[in-house]
């Protein structure tokens, strides 16, 4: 069979399965490998021998750094080091500086933790800055999701950014420091800048939330501010030490091979894992328990994101396996086609699909909400339920 035609039928089995009969993306990315091997015309039980190689080297090069990253964020969400920057940014921040607080809090908190923790973290604060500004929450918001987003998309230790060097081969510290470079102008522009627009053409203002005065949340056993930070900022300083041992040729020096060892992403984000353990928890009187504890939470939020991206590696390796990559690769030179846009199309039809997958997600939360009464009567409650429904992983 036309490899073209293999990989065509590949791809369409896994969106089918997952897009409309809703099976989980790891096992459709399995199905979709091996039918793609057949067809390409490898012969059946040797169909899973690159999807399995590629799951090895996936795992290995990428799922050690998002397990390691999950911790991190997790221990820094749990012990509230999370909400000492968030609060101490606050408090010195005018109310019209709110926006651009806003987006430093979350290109901060960004860089550690996933998308969907730092929504979970940003929300509250992001609607009690609203009613103390008295502004709508768009202006806010926009900011706050802008900061995620972006360095969600373009950062290390994110599950994209960390697949993309894993395939290129790219030299982690670099992409870092030029991560950070184009996402600084990108959220200033999605951030600040349109949320203050967006603001006019959505002025809405923050709910009420009676609960929050009565559940103050007590900074005395929480960790400094420079604490805190520290755990957030020492990776991406190993890292970027390494890189500039690289650059200046330094590599063979003592110092240099020691600096490129520690910058070593693996071993860089272990380090900050102890240090985040030993400075955030044990410091802050948890209990060794408690710390393991936080530890094993952080795998069961990252389990099944490293399971889909190393299903991914497995895809990947299957096409190159099979000559199809090459196939398209050589289409792709031979169109007039900028490589480039011919990749972000890809992305955006990706998006696509997932948005429509999400689109089911929230039908199916406004269902439960509308059929599942609450026993308290507190509205404030039905609402943080049916938010927890919208930011459910898929």
């Amino acid at each position: 069979m036309n490899l073209i035609a293999a990989a065509i039928i590949g791809i369409a089995i896994i969106v089918l399965l997952i897009a409309v009969c809703k099976v989980h993306p790891f096992l459709s990315l399995l199905a979709g490998s091996f039918a793609m091997a057949v067809c390409a015309g490898v012969e059946y039980d040797k169909a899973f021998d690159s999807f399995t190689s590629g799951v090895g080297s996936t795992i290995a090069n990428v799922g050690l750094l998002i397990a390691f990253g999950s911790i991190i964020g997790t221990i820094l969400f749990k012990s509230g080091g999370a909400d000492t920057i968030v609060d101490t940014i606050m408090s010195k921040t005018p109310l019209q500086r709110l926006p651009w607080a806003m987006a430093l809090i979350a290109f901060i908190v960004g860089i550690p933790m996933f998308f969907e923790v730092g929504v979970v973290i940003l929300i509250p604060v992001g609607l009690f800055a609203a009613r103390r500004a008295k502004a709508p929450v768009v202006l806010l918001g926009i900011p706050a999701l802008a900061g995620l987003s972006t360095l969600h998309a373009f950062v290390p230790p994110h599950p994209g950014p960390l697949t993309a060097i894993g395939a290129l081969n790219a030299n982690l510290g670099i992409t870092l420091a030029l991560g950070l470079i184009v996402a600084i102008p990108t959220v200033i522009i999605s951030g600040p800048l349109f949320g203050k627009l967006a603001a006019k053409w959505v002025p809405i203002a923050a709910p009420e939330n009676t609960a929050e005065a009565e559940a103050p949340k007590s900074a005395e056993n929480r960790p400094s501010f420079t604490s805190a930070i520290a755990v957030i900022l020492l990776p991406v300083v190993l890292m970027l030490a390494s890189s500039i041992v690289d650059l200046t040729g330094q590599s063979e020096t003592v110092w240099g091979r020691a600096l490129a060892f520690i910058g070593t992403p693996l071993v860089a984000l272990l380090i900050t894992t102890i240090f985040a353990m030993v400075v955030l928890g044990y410091m802050q009187k948890f209990t060794r328990d408690a710390v393991n504890g936080m530890v094993g939470q952080s795998f069961s939020s990252v389990a099944g994101i490293i399971l889909i991206v190393a299903a991914g590696g497995g895809f990947k390796q299957t096409l190159v396996d099979s000559g199809i990559g090459d196939v398209i690769a050589n289409s792709i030179t031979e169109s007039a086609m900028n490589p480039l846009i011919a990749g972000w199309l890809v992305a955006v039809l990706i998006r696509l699909r997932n948005r429509r997958h999400r689109h089911r997600i929230r039908h199916y939360g406004a269902a439960r909400h509308r059929h599942e009464p609450d026993a308290s009567g507190d509205a404030g409650a039905r609402h943080r339920r049916r938010f927890r429904i919208l930011l459910a992983p898929e």
